[in-house]
């Protein structure tokens, strides 16, 4: 699984959880995927996301690392013509 997609995923999932308790425990919890979507919101200006980062640590690869790896075109790199 690559970077982006994990990414995906870990927002849907913190989405989810968080209307679920808003729904079912505190209504405070609201604030908490505000705080999601406006993390994902800057993060499309900025390229700074720290779930991102804490993937990368954990060993995760981007999908530009994943197409080198398998002999696709990474940036600045030729496509192969087989």
């Amino acid at each position: 699984m690559s970077v982006e997609r994990a990414l995906f995923a870990f927002g849907g999932v913190m989405v989810m959880l968080t209307s679920l308790l808003a729904l079912f425990h505190n209504a405070l919890w609201t604030w908490f995927t505000l705080f999601i979507g406006f993390n994902c919101f800057q993060s499309s200006f900025t390229r700074f996301c720290p779930p991102a980062w804490a993937m990368k640590k954990f060993g995760l690869k981007t999908e530009a690392q994943m197409a080198v790896e398998h002999g696709g075109a990474g940036p600045g790199q030729p496509r192969q013509v087989l």
